[in-house]
């Protein structure tokens, strides 16, 4: 099976790979298997993400005899979320999809997500709906993080964590990732207009290797978490949220110290003895230092749109 990389091209696909090595001559069978009777142009593109084992040398081989598949390597490992840049960057297609290098990810699922794009979704989130991981460790950490996820950015998907997605190209040129956030491609691409659906996909057991992942990403997840639903609710106005919490601190502060002054003329009470003099000071030091942080910010802000001449909307459609 042999193919022209054109300008022309429908599908990407992109998969992170960080000491597979037994993993990759699984993975280029089944893909060669499911691409031999796929009628549009593709690509395959495998970001080796610093690997230490022979996968960079074992994958510049199998590249050396398929003009479809396309190698790029990480001097270092910079991790999954920049490897997935890479790939974004990188894609030509139309429709890219991401995938592991594991083989827990079905390529023949890929279908699914293509037959649901179809319809006019922007992106579609693969569902492990039978994951082959264990519960304690993995699943019900998974579970938490999903419900947390889905009630903190609005996007209600029961898998996150699952690479296995498609997206738009119009939509992966609007999102810019940085530190681990590529599990939150969708809520991201929800900002910027993205309709977004899931679908139930095959996930089979590792059978080489071990995972990259464990229970210290959970706390990761959480920091993640709270940076995305900054850049998601507050981007554009960061006096919205430091400058509420300056308020309400301000407000406690004066309440507090009214009380002060009440138990002083009312009851005699020493004030330099009373704590909430003490609290009132220190309440209203913070309401004025977090007002100060988000003027501050809506400077910054404005200095980042304005130097580089980005806009605060993106249009998903024109007509005329």
């Amino acid at each position: 099976m042999t193919q022209e990389v054109g300008n022309d091209i429908y599908l990407s696909i992109i998969i992170p790979l960080y000491n597979e090595e037994e993993n990759i001559l699984q993975l280029i069978k089944e893909l060669d298997d499911f691409f031999e009777h796929f009628d549009k142009k593709f690509e395959i593109i495998i970001i080796d993400d610093g690997s230490c084992d022979k996968s960079f040398h074992l994958l510049s081989k199998y590249a050396q005899e398929r003009s479809y598949l396309r190698i790029l390597h990480f001097g270092v490992n910079f991790g999954q979320t920049a490897a997935i840049s890479a790939g974004f960057d990188a894609a030509q297609g139309e429709i890219v999809v991401t995938m592991d290098a594991d083989l827990q990810n079905d390529p023949r699922d890929i279908p699914l997500l293509l037959e649901k794009m179809e319809e006019g979704y922007d992106i579609v989130s693969g569902w492990r709906k039978k994951r082959k991981d264990t519960f304690l460790t993995r699943r019900l950490p998974s579970i938490i993080a999903n419900k947390l996820i889905s009630w903190i950015t609005n996007v209600s998907l029961h898998d996150y964590g699952c690479t296995l997605k498609s997206y738009r190209r119009e939509i992966v040129n609007h999102i810019n990732l940085y530190g681990e956030m590529h599990r939150f491609i969708p809520a991201l691409g929800r900002w910027c207009g993205a309709s977004i659906t899931e679908v139930g996909v095959n996930h089979r057991e590792r059978k080489h290797g071990k995972s990259k992942y464990g229970l210290s990403r959970t706390f990761r997840v959480i920091l993640d978490l709270l940076t995305v639903k900054f850049f998601l609710s507050y981007s554009t106005r960061p006096i919205q949220i430091f400058g509420k919490f300056g308020l309400y601190s301000f407000l406690i502060g004066l309440a507090s110290l009214i009380e002060v002054v009440v138990l002083k003329i009312l009851r005699d009470r020493d004030m330099t003895g009373n704590p909430f003099l003490y609290l009132s000071v220190l309440m209203v030091i913070i309401g004025v230092q977090f007002i100060i942080l988000g003027l501050l910010g809506e400077i910054i802000i404005r200095t980042y749109y304005e130097s580089q001449k980005k806009t605060t909307y993106i249009i998903k459609d024109k007509i005329n």
